[in-house]
């Protein structure tokens, strides 16, 4: 009989704390009193992580469950935004036109984008995308019309059949937390459906699901289409919450930061990068607002988060002699 392995210190964590449910639920009720309590800025806070969120999760979806390790992410989450910024300047601003819309903006760039680039594999796969991304970074900062490199600020809030919904910020962080939810729950749906199951098999043996018959690449590239109009909605309320675009946003910095945030809640769990970019907003924030190296608080936390994953503690501890 083979021995099965016991449970890790962070197993025993992820149950609790990754539970697709709890890290929305704890943004909702950081909103909510939040607006309570008059305190602006944790709403400010929560909205930024629930976009912050909703862009890892999508990551999460396209590296974690179909093994496809980009490193630019950050191109449909910049193209949503100007998205926003566009439509805006043709007196587009209605939350249920522009969300769609940010949503397209990321999908159609990663469809051609993404047909390249899935034809290879590993490090080149890597490489392909973020020039991709920085290609598109580059265009539209030379696009004087819209502000160039320095960005622009977005015509005024978003509204929602006409009234100034995105006025307040409150509404931004609702509406996100809101996406975060869906977005989440359709995610998890699709992982358990047969398109998951093909995913994640040709994940961890590509030749062996291509000899079954299963279209490889078609799911994988519906997949990362699927993951880059995601990102473009977070990228859309991002221009709102901030209300301001720059190419900025479309930087492999921006890249780097979501791998980050998918790496520290877990790859291989959807939830989990909902909880990596939310500890990724606080570390920055509050970390941040004490010394100007908080990156190195971060990285002693990616660390600790390895070593608990890797690590099992009970080993450390000398196990108690069998009683006679």
């Amino acid at each position: 009989m083979t021995e099965t392995s016991s449970p890790t210190l962070s197993d025993h964590l992820a149950r609790v704390l990754l539970h697709p449910a709890t890290a929305i639920l704890a943004l909702a009720a950081f909103t909510a009193a939040g607006q309570f309590l008059g305190e602006s800025f944790w709403v400010t806070l929560a909205a930024r992580a629930a976009i912050l969120a909703l862009a890892a999760l999508s990551l999460s979806f396209a590296l974690g469950q179909g093994g496809m390790v980009g490193f630019g992410h950050a191109a449909p989450f910049g193209l949503g935004a100007y998205a926003v910024l566009i439509a805006g300047e043709m007196g587009l601003r209605d939350v249920t036109a522009l969300l769609p819309l940010s949503f397209a903006a990321g999908a159609l760039f990663a469809w051609p984008t993404g047909a390249l680039a899935l034809r290879t594999r590993g490090v080149y796969f890597i490489m392909i995308t973020l020039a991709f991304a920085q290609m598109a970074y580059f265009v539209f900062a030379a696009q004087s019309a819209l502000g160039g490199d320095d960005g622009m600020s977005i015509a005024g809030k978003a509204t929602l059949f006409g009234a100034k919904f995105f006025r307040w910020e409150a509404n931004v962080a609702w509406v996100a937390i809101g996406c975060l939810a869906v977005a989440s729950l359709f995610l998890h749906a699709v992982v358990r459906a047969r398109f998951g199951l093909v995913l994640r098999a040709a994940r961890d043996a590509e030749a062996r699901t291509t000899a079954l018959g299963f279209p490889v690449f078609r799911v994988r590239l519906a997949a990362w289409v699927l993951a880059a109009g995601i990102a473009g909605v977070a990228g859309g309320l991002m221009a709102e919450q901030t209300g301001f675009v720059s190419p900025q946003l479309m930087n492999w910095h921006r890249s780097g930061e979501l791998i980050v945030m998918v790496v520290l809640g877990g790859a291989r769990r959807l939830s989990g990068a909902v909880v990596g970019a939310i500890a990724v907003v606080l570390v920055e924030e509050f970390l941040g607002s004490a010394t100007e190296y908080w990156k190195a608080g971060l990285g002693l936390l990616i660390l600790a988060v390895v070593f608990a994953r890797v690590i099992d503690f009970r080993a450390l501890w000398p196990r108690r002699a069998a009683d006679g």
